[in-house]
């Protein structure tokens, strides 16, 4: 029997995004109801799709833990109380459908012998009639204890996948995610690239409170804040120390724009600083765990230190991993900070951030697929954004331009070849600089773009560089007909 499974789980047992499925539901490739899809629609829609291969996890988890930095762990598989939990409630579920199916069984049975009665005491015709209303009931019945059909392949994959993981709505935002391993909630929603509301993600300040729609969660870490008796009996919970046992509904905020994130001061302390050229380098910054950096993708941050002053960046990481923070250092005269990065910091050294600030960042609500143009160093903010759309797994489609003044200047190429070789729906295009200054540039970009998107209507554009280029690019593209409010766009 056909199993119906919502899109983020479809996804994730084909190994494809949300926004492949819904726009094989809009081209009319994969029937819907109501939101749902059933596993034979899934199957006839994807029939190359080879779940032994277990491409979820292999293809995409893989490079989600390279390119955001998630900590090196074995297979995310739940601690074994949890997971005692979840078989349990999977064995109440069987016991259910095997209790139903014996009364059913059952009835039928009675049924028949009803039957066997009406026809002692019926004439010949009414007689005859009920013998093959018997004869049909048995048939059937044969039918149904002799059938030999394969068992469907993705609800048993879906059976097992409920083990490991749990399945998480967010309302009124209708956000979803997985709750993987020994994750909490709030970690599991930040790797999801949700910008769930928290504030210290360590028990202390309450901010992560949601209530629990329905579904179960288990405390896995101590917590300091204490919930008053009105929030516990509503059903409220701290996501920063509570996991989830089964799949869940909660109710919790979600920040859908700059101005729903808090400004902020942290001190960090130097984690590395690593050459990626002769005139760039990675700087990594930690927080402290109990006071980590709230930013959405694309934002930046004034960075101080001491004796050199301070200096705006932009964030070139994601914020799934809020407590690691990295930033492309570009080599610069009269910059006092980027002087001392160059000259090297040493381990442990501490650096202010305020912010965030800024509005270049994701338009959730949009179901464009998305494309992206950095000019030289604007591939950091543009290297935040993808990686918050690898999260979020909502587009369909991600292309990356990347344009560089020298050869060199794609400082990070294998990075994105690496995306594009992992994710199906991930490609990139490295151009290199042209005479004739910022226009050549920005005309080369647009000629790639429209001749990889014939319909550039399809695509929500994300432009970071320097201020002719980016200029340039926004006008080239009007031109050419890309509406003016489906381009997102920062000067570097």
């Amino acid at each position: 029997m056909a199993q119906l499974l919502t899109l983020s789980r479809a996804a994730r047992l084909i190994g494809t995004t949300r926004g492949t499925l819904q726009k094989k539901i809009q081209d009319g490739e994969l029937d819907s109801h109501d939101g749902m899809v059933s596993t034979e629609a899934l199957l006839r829609a994807f029939p190359g799709a080879r779940l032994e291969d277990d491409a979820v996890f292999e293809r995409i988890t893989r490079i989600k833990e390279e390119a955001f930095g998630r900590r090196v762990r074995e297979r995310m598989i739940p601690d074994q109380e949890i997971l005692a939990q979840r078989l349990f409630e999977q064995s109440r579920e069987l016991a259910d459908v095997r209790a139903h199916l014996q009364r059913y069984h059952s009835l039928v049975v009675r049924l028949q012998a009803r039957i066997q009665e009406a026809r002692a005491r019926s004439g010949d015709s009414a007689a005859s009639a009920l013998a093959e209303l018997d004869a049909w009931i048995e048939g059937e019945l044969r039918g149904v204890l002799a059938d030999a059909t394969a068992p469907d392949p993705l609800a048993l994959m879906d059976d097992i996948l409920r083990l490991v993981s749990a399945h998480v709505v967010v309302h009124p935002s209708r956000h979803e995610f997985f709750v993987e391993g020994a994750d909490t909630l709030l970690e599991a929603a930040l790797r999801s690239g949700l910008s769930i509301n928290y504030g210290c993600s360590n028990g202390n300040c309450g901010l992560c409170k949601a209530r629990v729609v329905s579904g179960q969660v288990k405390k896995v870490r101590h917590h300091d804040y204490v919930l008053s008796e009105a929030e516990r009996l509503q059903g409220h919970t701290l996501m920063c120390c509570h996991t989830a046992v089964s799949d869940l509904v909660i109710e919790a905020l979600v920040a859908t724009g700059s101005g729903d994130i808090p400004q902020q001061q942290i001190t960090a302390s130097v984690k590395s600083v690593t050459p990626l050229g002769e005139d760039m380098r990675l700087l990594h910054l930690q927080t402290p765990r109990s006071n980590r950096l709230r930013f959405l993708a694309g934002q930046g941050v004034t960075l101080g230190l001491a004796g050199a002053g301070s200096a705006d960046m932009l964030i070139a990481s994601c914020p799934c991993d809020d407590r690691n923070i990295q930033f492309h250092v570009v080599r610069e005269s009269g910059n006092a900070l980027a002087e001392r990065v160059f000259a090297g910091l040493d381990a442990g050294e501490n650096i202010t951030m305020w912010g965030p600030w800024g509005d270049f960042v994701l338009r959730e609500e949009s179901p464009r697929s998305l494309a992206f143009v950095a000019g030289d160093h604007g591939f950091a903010p543009v290297k935040s954004l993808i990686e918050h759309a690898m999260a979020l797994d909502h587009a369909a489609t991600l292309r990356l331009y990347w344009h560089a003044g020298s050869p060199g200047g794609h400082y990070l190429a294998n990075l994105c070849r690496s995306w594009a070789d992992a994710l199906d729906n991930f490609h990139y295009a490295a151009l290199t600089g042209a005479k004739g200054g910022a226009g050549a540039d920005a005309s080369a970009v647009v000629r790639k773009l429209i001749e990889d998107c014939p319909v550039l209507a399809d695509f929500d554009l994300y432009v970071a560089g320097a201020e002719d280029f980016v200029a340039q690019i926004r006008e080239q593209l009007a031109h050419a007909g890309l509406p003016p409010e489906q381009i997102v766009s920062v000067v570097i």
